[in-house]
């Protein structure tokens, strides 16, 4: 109990710091999200009318995946330096398979009777895409967002090794001095934003969807 209430006093103690790294941590988690989806979903819906080219593609952003964060971020530094750069770059590229992936399954999944109806209706391509694949398709394509959203707050905390801070700055300078409190005090505020930003997305989703339907 005495370490309970010895923790709460230490995260009082250094609350504005700790405001202040998880404001810079959210931004860079935010914009590594939105930077990676809005970059991810346009290709997606690209190789879907190709997949014999989106094969290649898919490959190719699952062979950056599997690149250690810290290694991309070290691969990254020679041409974007030190801070939030490397960190947002490698975020945007770690988005891309998840999301890619989704969104051509997605497209593809949808029923062909439904295409085939919006065509007998007279519908565009354009409109094709916007009142039948993409809305028919959003659960699987938000599915992805939300996944690439939890990871990326947890892949923000290796900026702090190439001075971008935000909460990983506590973290590492906990497990340096061997301090389970720094390292909580990161910790926590991390799991929380993971935690939000998923839940936010679930929120967005389901308006889209009202949206959608009404459209």
């Amino acid at each position: 109990m005495e370490g309970v209430i010895g923790f709460f006093q230490y995260f009082w103690d250094i609350r504005e710091m700790v405001a202040v790294l998880t404001v810079r941590h959210a931004w860079m988690a935010l914009a590594g999200v939105v930077l990676g989806t809005l970059t991810a979903v346009p290709m997606g819906i690209l190789i879907s009318r190709k997949p014999k080219v989106g094969v290649y593609v898919i490959d190719f952003a699952g062979m950056l995946y599997t690149i250690p964060s810290l290694a991309l971020l070290g691969f990254l530094l020679p041409f974007l330096g030190l801070g939030w750069l490397p960190t947002i770059t490698a975020l945007v590229i770690y988005s891309w398979l998840p999301v890619l992936r989704n969104t051509v399954t997605g497209i593809l999944g949808v029923d062909p009777a439904a295409k085939e109806a919006a065509k007998g209706m007279g519908a565009t391509p354009y409109q094709l895409l916007m009142n039948v694949e993409l809305p028919l398709a959003l659960p699987v394509i938000m599915a992805a967002i939300r996944t690439v959203a939890v990871l990326t707050v947890g892949i923000t905390v290796m900026g702090a090794l190439v001075g971008a801070r935000g909460l990983g700055e506590l973290i590492f300078q906990g497990i340096s001095m061997m301090d389970n409190r720094t390292i909580l005090a990161g910790t926590i505020p991390v799991s929380i934003m993971a935690l939000s930003f998923d839940q936010l997305l679930g929120l967005l989703e389901r308006k889209l969807k009202v949206v959608t339907s009404s459209a």
